[in-house]
């Protein structure tokens, strides 16, 4: 039988783990009449092959001379069976992963090849399947470049050399399915390079689950489809999330939002009951999270993620994730996710040098290189990786039932010389500076998201003034339905730390967002990025006593929710929390136990309300039609006030401010002649104001002002913001 026998250099190249195409060697093999069964088992003296059947022997393996745990056995017929091994003090029995064919099929190789698979997570990753009447897990991963892939896990103690992946043809992609495996199982891949080394070991690109940091494998996952009770919200989202509608969003992060006894943080579970009914009683529209792709340190907050198609498993698992999700939808909130395709971190468990080469990013630092953040930017020219992107936008959306993406650093894509000094970038095939390839990747991303989910929203934080983020790409725009608005952000930010005394100085910081405030779609965020790096909190950026900081910071809040756009604000915002934002801890929400910030938390739950039950003050958010100026010019006393429209018929809605701690008696315009209830004031007692105001309302006279035909005599408190509904 020697002829059945593998030549000296096959058998050594399947016992050191080099052998390219494992499956022309291991299983079974049709040998003359017969066939032949090949199997490396490392540890083992003896192999017995059991065929299935009632009654069935076990037949001997014969070990190859020389090469230990290398064994083959003759079978008359090729039919089911399993191997039971032989060690020096242990006996086991198990399946025979090089029996069972291939499972992806050609038109998902043919889509992989070519780029275009829109759902690559269906058939990379690791899938709980029932392959050939066996239940088991079906891996896949792309390594292009590798000689050998093997997938190692507690399953096979971690030995590359006992389950080596099936090469499928030009794709790059290896896979291989292994029998028995259950969900739970930890695993990664054992990659051997162009040059033979063997890297560390990497977590799956498309895995659906992970380890507890700071461990890092990644864990099968079952990510099937659940019955979902949110029909009546994806039916009605659509309505809910255009620019006609009234957003108002609640960023959280949900490691920090609140914290368990003992500083645990809590489970997917526990905020579908007490995150969403908090945000839902405040009266926002939206919940956003923080990046919740899984991620290997707590301190970047998730903007360096390693598993971007895992939610990360602080907080559960992939199907308890959709819990939340769902009980938002219950609750008539919208979910939307910080999505991050503008860079990856270089742990060695990712994807940096992946299968030994730059193949999720670029070979050249000034392409690849993030100096800032010290990580490695995507080759979005590569049409995998932009495939993988654009993917991975989409699983969020149709897996997880995710509302909309906000998109992370956006300028950092745009631009090849972002944050780099003249000769470290290379410009694009024009000689300029926009990165044309993640240009292309954005846009794509929008079309391909917006066509295939109906009601979905991105939004993009864009710090610069590129063009048409907001707008159709096929009038050249980036495809995105919103964009944050920075600029707007850090001026009146910039306004407000200023002493009253001298903000008459600074007094268009204030207007200057409308000057170009129909150019995008925007939405007006105050976010986690202005509470954190010694910046101090909302309150704590204030001038004045603390009652001045209180009073100022209502006051801005209702600047902010009465001027065009949307909003976003970060947690503990909403009730003045005294301390900059901690990752490491709860919110401080005893302050609730202090009338004033109580009063703030009051505040922002009834301007949610105002918002969204006046049409005039969301209708027009993106349209100039909706915003006219009574008086954005009273430097000296630093007041404005302007009004706002919505749809013919709709009742109008006027917004006064007083940005001194000076009670203000003032003659005020008005656009329609009659009744103008107050419907808001910051200074009213309920929010810890001083409760000085106009008794309910306005009446107007016919006496000419602000070149408006009528007018009324108006109290502005001091330091507040009042605003007037058309009766």
């Amino acid at each position: 039988m020697t002829d059945l026998l593998l030549d000296s250099g096959t058998a050594q190249a399947i016992v050191e783990g080099r052998h390219g195409d494992p499956f022309a060697v291991l299983g079974p093999h049709p040998r003359g009449k017969d066939w032949v069964v090949t199997a490396f088992v490392p540890g083992a003296v003896k192999l017995a092959l059991v065929p299935a059947g009632k009654g069935a022997k076990p037949v001997e393996a014969t070990e190859k001379p020389g090469f230990p745990g290398l064994f083959h056995v003759v079978m008359p017929k090729n039919a089911n069976y399993r191997f039971r091994a032989t060690s020096a003090n242990t006996e086991w029995e198990f399946e025979d992963a090089y029996r069972y064919g291939p499972v992806l099929g050609e038109m998902d190789e043919y889509l992989l090849g070519e780029g275009t698979h829109r759902r690559m997570w269906q058939v990379l990753g690791a899938h709980l399947i029932t392959h050939e009447g066996t239940a088991g897990v079906h891996f896949a991963v792309w390594a292009p470049n590798a000689q050998r892939v093997s997938v190692v896990g507690d399953f096979n103690i971690w030995d590359g050399r006992r389950n080596p992946m099936r090469r499928r043809g030009a794709t790059g992609v290896w896979e291989i399915f292994i029998p028995g495996l259950k969900e739970g199982a930890s695993y990664k891949y054992e990659i051997r390079t162009p040059d033979g080394a063997i890297l560390p070991l990497k977590a799956d690109p498309v895995g659906f689950g992970s380890e507890h940091p700071p461990a890092n494998a990644s864990v099968v996952r079952d990510i099937s489809a659940r019955a979902w009770g949110d029909a009546e919200w994806m039916t009605r989202r659509q309505a809910a999330q255009n620019i006609e509608a009234p957003i108002s969003v609640y960023e959280v992060h949900l490691g920090s939002w609140r914290r368990a006894p003992g500083n645990r943080m809590l489970s997917y579970l526990e905020m579908a009951e007490q995150l969403v009914d908090y945000v839902a009683d405040m009266g926002f529209t939206h919940i956003e999270m923080l990046p919740v792709s899984e991620y290997p340190f707590d301190g970047s907050w998730g903007y360096q993620p390693v598993g971007m198609f895992a939610p990360t498993i602080r907080h559960g698992t992939p199907q308890e994730f959709r819990t939340l999700v769902d009980a938002a939808h219950a609750k008539g909130l919208g979910v939307l996710i910080d999505w991050v395709p503008g860079h990856f971190p270089t742990d060695a468990h990712g994807l940096g040098r992946f299968d030994g080469t730059a193949l999720y990013e670029h070979q050249d630092p000034r392409e690849g290189f993030h100096q800032d953040w010290n990580t490695l930017i995507y080759n979005y020219g590569r049409i995998e990786v932009s495939n993988y992107l654009i993917s991975n936008a989409l699983y969020w959306l149709e897996e997880y039932h995710i509302d909309g993406l906000r998109v992370d650093a956006v300028a950092s894509m745009l631009y090849r010389d972002y944050s780099r000094a003249a000769g470290q970038w290379i410009p694009n095939k024009d000689g300029g500076r926009e990165n044309y390839e993640a240009i292309s990747v954005l846009q794509r991303t929008n079309v391909i998201c917006y066509g295939e989910v109906p009601g979905i929203m991105t939004v993009a934080e864009e710090s610069t003034a590129f063009p048409g983020v907001s707008r159709p790409v096929d009038g050249g725009g980036l495809g995105f339905g919103f964009k944050w608005n920075m600029g707007w952000m850090n001026d009146t930010l910039s306004y407000m730390q200023k002493d009253p005394i001298y903000r008459k100085y600074h007094h268009h910081q204030m207007t200057f967002g409308l000057v170009y405030a129909w150019s995008e779609n925007y939405i007006l965020p105050i976010s986690h990025d202005e509470v954190v790096h010694g910046k101090g909190s909302m309150l704590s950026k204030m001038p004045g006593t603390a009652w001045e900081k209180f009073a100022n910071l209502r006051a801005y809040y209702g600047f902010m929710w009465g001027h065009p756009g949307k909003k976003l604000l970060f947690m503990g915002q909403e009730f003045a929390q005294g301390a900059e934002w901690n990752h490491k801890q709860s919110l401080d929400w005893h302050q609730l136990d202090i009338p004033d910030h109580a009063g703030v938390q009051r505040l922002v739950r009834d301007l949610n309300r105002v918002y969204r039950d006046n049409p005039a003050l969301h209708v027009n958010d993106t349209r100039a039609e909706g915003f006219a100026w009574i008086d954005g010019n009273d430097a000296e006393g630093s007041t404005y006030s302007w009004v706002r429209k919505g749809k013919a018929g709709d009742p109008m809605v006027a917004v006064v401010c007083n940005m001194t701690p000076v009670e203000r008696r003032m003659r005020l315009g008005l656009p329609a002649p009659g009744g103008w209830s107050e419907i808001l004031n910051t200074d009213a007692a309920i929010y810890g104001g001083g409760n000085r105001g106009n008794m309910g309302g306005l009446k107007t006279e016919a006496e000419p002002w602000n070149g408006l035909a009528q007018s009324a005599m108006v109290t502005v408190p001091p330091l507040a913001t009042l605003y007037f509904r058309q009766d």
